[in-house]
């Protein structure tokens, strides 16, 4: 009895052994591997391809607005009339001024006619013959420089109505009905309003130094095509906006670089059909950088910063976890570029990174779809 008791007691004093610790599960996947192209980014403005200034070319009283403020017009639409009468008139007397040019030019050309007869009966002298001759041309003289007078105050008449010079969106009428305006060509004239065309539409922007020399060694190596003779195309960004939205190629590039900024002045049109975008407007531009050229991909998420340097973590064969440094390139399409440090067939931690360790085993589960969100 003492031997079963003393059994007994020793048995109730075994603790159980401790359990290994379970290896954190982390979900993994493979770099997307598909062709990518760099892009560069800068900030632009946009401007309009044509803004025309509309002013006065002649003087007198405005009559009619015939436009509403901020109206998209075209080209021969009626924007102001000036009070036309006074040069009605005036081109009503130049042509009377014509028709007596006309029948004096006429009369020197019977009665020289009628001289060069007489002169074959010597009834009248050479020297009267040469006096109708220059009478004619006299008259024909005064005849021309009615015409041009006639033809002035026609145009004049004709700029008493203003039209619009181009397909686009006008700004507010500055000058209101009964107002007095002046009116000339050298620039002095009175301002009647502005209009500026919408599609396609320009964004300017500046390429530092560094970006010009990086994509001029492209250029020199064949490896990208020149912007300055290469219609490159470009995507871009409106404020607000997280994906470009509207497309374009580029269209010019300066011939020099601004020494107070050390950039370059760039231009690009972009399609503008549906006049959502305005002059003045600012825009994220995309600008291919590269030719181009195979890539592996991960999601951002997978990416983690040791001091100075940007690691993934891979899970090997043995489900242990190793610390790999990376070199990143640019997003695509979400998607972040790993230029070095990364094969094909590794296995990324994308989601638990917080719960991986270096050296430490893991419990790894494939991602859904292979380089995305889990």
């Amino acid at each position: 009895m003492a031997v079963l008791l003393a059994v007994g007691l020793a048995g109730c004093s075994e603790k159980p052994a401790p359990q290994a610790a379970a290896a954190p599960p982390v979900t993994v996947a493979q770099p997307v591997k598909r062709t990518v192209t760099d892009w560069d980014e800068f900030t632009g403005r946009f401007e309009a391809v044509e803004e025309v200034q509309v002013r006065a070319r002649v003087g007198g009283f405005v009559t009619n607005v015939e436009f509403k403020d901020g109206d998209m017009v075209h080209t021969g639409d009626l924007l102001y009339i000036i009070d036309p009468r006074p040069f009605e008139a005036v081109s009503t007397q130049a042509d009377g001024q014509l028709a007596d040019a006309r029948a004096k030019a006429e009369l020197a050309k019977r009665e020289l006619d009628r001289g060069l007869s007489l002169v074959q009966t010597s009834a009248v002298s050479e020297q009267v013959v040469d006096q109708r001759r220059q009478a004619l041309q006299a008259a024909h003289a005064a005849e021309t420089v009615a015409e041009g007078a006639l033809k002035a105050a026609q145009l004049n008449v004709e700029f008493t109505h203003v039209v619009a010079p181009l397909v686009g969106r006008v700004s507010r009428h500055l000058v209101s009905v009964g107002n007095l305006v002046s009116g000339s060509d050298n620039g002095t004239s009175t301002l009647l309003t502005t209009i500026v065309s919408l599609d396609p539409i320009y964004i300017y922007f500046d390429v530092d130094e560094a970006t010009y020399l990086k994509n001029n060694k492209l250029w020199f190596e064949g490896k990208r095509p020149s912007s300055r003779d290469t219609a490159n195309p470009v995507e871009v960004a409106l404020t607000g906006e997280t994906k470009p939205s509207h497309d374009g190629h580029m269209d010019f590039i300066d011939n020099r670089l601004d020494v107070s900024t050390g950039t370059l002045r760039s231009r690009a049109v972009i399609a503008n059909h549906d006049l959502s975008i305005l002059p003045g407007q600012f825009g994220r531009v995309r600008l291919i950088a590269s030719s181009p050229y195979e890539a592996l991909l991960l999601p951002d998420t997978a990416i983690a910063t040791d001091q100075s340097r940007k690691i993934v973590f891979v899970v090997k064969n043995d489900d242990t976890v190793e610390a790999r440094a990376v070199v990143l390139g640019p997003l695509d399409d979400g998607l972040r570029v790993i230029k070095e440090g990364l094969e094909p067939d590794d296995k990324v931690i994308v989601d638990g990174i917080q719960r991986a360790r270096v050296g430490a085993k893991v419990s790894p589960h494939m991602a859904a779809s292979g380089g995305g969100k889990p």
